[in-house]
């Protein structure tokens, strides 16, 4: 007989998906089920425009996600991302108002000064985390929780709630809608943060260590690893990541905000659970982490279009990362089982 019968073939079909499951997770099944619902409810849906409108959306998500995704393969999460992305925002707002006022003359010093400074406060964010973490084992759940909690407060303390407008234009002239050879600029920057992550992660000893770290803290710390550096290292990295994501939401909304990111430590992880990123550490992949983050906009943008209430919004969001983490537990299972 010519040919493969069908029932060969639904096997071969089986397989095929089986084996992209364990080496991606759920990511691809998602992504095709969004485009295919998605598309039928709109036929703007899968045009240029939009797709073109929801990568330049997606890379504040990405930018979080990655740095979610270096503490999740350490075996832990921040929920403080959030509040970097906020703090970081208020703070060069604040800075750039300030020196703009005082040396007008010299409107880009303010400006780097500025985004120097909202560096600077995430910065201390990660630190808080790393010491924490990694010095005194304290859980990265209460942990973070905390530090998001004191961050948001001091955000607030240092605005008094009010959003800090009058930004140098040039600001948001050029970080915010900014284009370089027709490519906008959060997009640039979004793509170098890619590439660095990458050759972090993949090329560098401190990558191995961080996949070292989340396989097993035993084992890594007596192969000769440094664990709680690696640890640290990871949360400062994952907070940096967010406060560049806060310089850039800052520069597209023109004003320093106390409530930006305000939904995005339960987005950036439910990016990296749908990646394939596991919550027991050790698995996770640049290149699948920022297609995670590209679907839950594209999901997002999706529910848009389709008219669907900010309040199921949430209730769908939340539902597809509870369906992500019980697909997570499958594929771990299945994983050892072939291990």
């Amino acid at each position: 007989m010519n040919g493969s019968s069908p029932l060969s073939r639904r096997f071969t079909v089986t397989e095929a998906a089986r084996t992209l499951f364990l080496k991606v997770g759920v990511l691809p099944f998602f992504l095709v089920g969004a485009l295919i619902i998605f598309s039928l409810v709109s036929g703007n849906f899968l045009s240029v425009q939009n797709l073109t409108n929801v990568a330049r959306q997606s890379v504040y998500l990405i930018l979080v996600s990655l740095g979610q995704m270096i503490v999740l393969i350490t075996g832990g999460f921040d929920l403080a991302v959030g509040t970097a992305i906020a703090l970081t925002s208020v703070v060069s707002a604040l800075a750039m108002v300030a020196l703009a006022a005082a040396m007008p003359e010299y409107v880009w010093l303010a400006i780097i000064l500025g985004c120097l400074a909202g560096l600077g406060a995430a910065l201390a964010i990660g630190c808080l985390n790393g010491i924490g973490v990694a010095q005194f084992g304290v859980s990265p759940f209460i942990m973070t929780l905390g530090v998001q909690s004191v961050g948001a407060g001091t955000a607030l303390f240092l605005t008094g709630g009010v959003p800090v407008s009058r930004l140098p234009y040039a600001f948001g002239n050029v970080f915010g809608f900014g284009r370089v050879f027709g490519m906008p600029v959060p997009v640039i920057i979004a793509v170098v943060a890619i590439i660095a992550i990458w050759l972090v992660m993949n090329r560098t000893r401190l990558g191995a260590h961080i996949y070292a770290v989340g396989g097993n803290t035993k084992a890594a710390h007596l192969s000769g690893v440094n664990t709680k550096r690696v640890l640290f290292l990871a949360y400062v990295i994952c907070a940096l990541l967010a406060s560049l994501a806060g310089l850039l939401l800052t520069a597209r909304v023109e004003s320093g905000e106390t409530n930006l990111g305000g939904s995005v430590a339960l987005e950036s992880i439910a990016a990296c659970v749908i990646a394939g990123v596991s919550l027991r550490g050790g698995i996770g992949r640049v290149e699948s982490v920022v297609l995670g983050a590209f679907f839950i906009v594209l999901v997002q943008n999706g529910m848009n279009i389709a008219q669907i209430g900010s309040y199921l919004q949430m209730v769908l969001l939340g539902s597809l990362l509870i369906l992500a983490v019980i697909f997570d537990q499958f594929r771990y299972r299945m994983l050892v089982g072939r291990a």
